[in-house]
């Protein structure tokens, strides 16, 4: 699974830097390969359909692979998957809000956000974790839920730091912490919050710096100059304001030679202005914010846009501009509203993830009052209520009762620890050769059971044959087990329980390691 992992993650980089067409090819080629069906194969080459299609700027085609995705994720019990496919899908949805009003859906969005942040603290695979916090992220990111944002890329980071195998350079989430924290800035500046935002860009600075220490690869140069152009506007509104101003122009002119499209050009002019005026330049200030206005496109981002225009209006009023001051106020009352939105969407996601977070736990005690603490399997209690509930609708089942051989053997010779090793692994050994919607259970002792829903005599004596089987090739484990089957309607249960009873102690009498119908005769292991 390895292999097919880190060929997903290939193939990401490939849909993320410019090739979104060929590698959904590459992904649907492979997921049709061991059925001709699309919707078949693993959950991390469907991410790489959800990817190619967020690259390609499709939100609706993005949407439309996360449905396929979810499946595949469930077939592998993949949290981490099932996270990045949910986190993907609520940033789509915001994106597709955007473009449609009717398509904004805010609950929906942070239901998916809520889940795939709670699936993704489970997840043990490395890239699955990964690249699920980092989706999480960027869902959390497009709210401006900051406070939200920041463990999930410090986590990204300790994993990918952890991992030497990880995609990507480690040293990006770093830089996505830099600017995290640098936007976060921004945004308090505009409500006048000052000493809270230069706690944030004092944090960006940290996290530059060791970005620009940490960078690694064939593109460590361009990395390092981003990292240290974010370390420079972070220096902007509190020690060396020259300096910083000399960093960015430089840091800046690097990046652009190079032709890096980075967020970070966008994001420095209201920096390098703050820069220019704390030393003693507010007419270069007011023409580099005059230049970077003119610049911004139609569909800017709405912070670098707001902080462009708001510098630049405070650097205004500086000069003596009477005109500006309205401007000013105006656009920091729509801040003002804008921070208040911010933060009614942070109440709702964390009361959402509080409820849900309580709502898994509940679950999580229901399930292990249900589980047998020895084996794992479900015990007595949970076989009862699913008789119970078994009972109550009409349909054949198929009831076998299964009693271990010679486990008394063990107990007497090797010790309660063996017996208890030997108990373990019989459930893992039944519950093996049945299917998802029968149950295996440990009745007590030695004991089990199971529940096999809409099953004809031959399926249940095949399962009973297997179990058998699988019981005597477990390694240096003497114990073998006799299986007594029962078939009817599920309104007789009681009835059939009698019945498999009887024929389990049929099966025990002729010395067991074997399994009987209670219609037909017995199948012993041959002498």
């Amino acid at each position: 699974m390895r292999e097919i992992t880190q060929h997903a993650v290939r193939l990401m980089e490939r849909a993320q830097t410019g090739d979104p067409a060929g590698a959904l090819a590459e992904a649907e080629t492979v997921l049709r390969a061991a059925t001709g069906d699309l919707v078949d194969g693993p959950a991390c080459m469907h991410f790489v359909r959800v990817v190619a299609h967020i690259a390609q700027s499709d939100p609706r085609g993005a949407i439309a692979a996360v449905e396929p995705m979810l499946a595949a994720a469930a077939r592998e019990g993949s949290g981490g998957w099932q996270a990045c496919a949910l986190a993907s899908r609520a940033w789509q949805r915001l994106r597709l809000g955007e473009l449609d009003a009717t398509e904004h859906d805010l609950d929906g969005v942070l239901h998916d956000l809520v889940a795939a942040e709670l699936l993704a603290a489970g997840e043990a695979d490395p890239v699955a974790a990964v690249n699920s916090r980092v989706a999480v992220a960027i869902g959390y990111y497009e709210l401006r839920l900051y406070e939200l944002v920041e463990p999930q890329f410090r986590s990204a980071y300790e994993m990918s730091a952890a991992d030497c195998e990880q995609n990507g350079n480690r040293a990006m989430w770093l830089i996505n912490l830099a600017e995290l924290h640098l936007r976060w800035a921004l945004e308090l500046y505009q409500i006048d919050r000052v000493a809270e935002a230069e706690s944030h860009t004092a944090e960006a600075e940290r996290y530059a710096v060791r970005a620009a220490a940490e960078v690694s690869g064939a593109d460590a140069a361009v990395w390092r100059d981003n990292a240290l152009l974010y370390a420079a506007c972070a220096r902007a509104d509190r020690h060396d304001p020259a300096g910083a101003a000399v960093d960015i122009e430089r840091y800046r002119g690097r990046l652009r030679e190079r032709g890096f499209a980075s967020e970070a050009l966008a994001l420095s002019p209201p920096f390098h202005g703050v820069a220019l005026k704390r030393s003693g330049h507010p007419e270069a200030a007011l023409a580099v914010l005059a230049d970077a206005a003119a610049e911004l496109p139609p569909d800017a981002d709405w912070l670098v846009a707001a902080s462009t225009h708001r510098t630049r209006a405070v650097l205004l009023v500086h000069l003596g501009s009477a005109d500006a001051v309205a401007t000013l106020a105006y656009g920091d009352s729509l801040a003002a509203a804008l921070w208040r939105q911010r933060l009614n969407t942070l109440h709702a996601a964390r009361t959402m993830h509080d409820l849900a977070a309580l709502r898994r736990q509940h679950e999580q005690v229901a399930r292990a009052a249900d589980l047998d603490p020895l084996t794992g399997i479900a015990n007595r209690r949970a076989f009862d209520r699913a008789v119970e509930a078994a009972a109550g609708r009409l349909g054949p089942v198929a009831v076998l009762l299964v009693d271990t051989d010679k486990f008394k053997v063990i107990n007497d010779t090797r010790g309660h620890a063996a017996g208890d090793e030997a108990l373990r692994a019989i459930a893992g050994a039944l519950a093996a050769q049945v299917g998802p919607c029968d149950l295996v259970a440990r009745l007590g002792g030695d004991e089990f059971a199971a529940l096999l829903p809409d099953v004809d005599a031959a399926g249940a004596a095949t399962i009973a044959a297997r179990m058998v089987q699988a019981v005597r090739d477990i390694p240096d484990c003497i114990a073998t087990v006799s299986v007594g089957i029962a078939l009817g309607l599920s309104t007789d249960l009681k009835c059939l329980l009698d019945r498999a009873d009887e024929a389990m102690y049929r099966i025990k009498r002729r010395g067991g390691d074997g399994f009987h119908d209670a219609g037909h005769p017995p199948h012993a292991r041959a002498a």
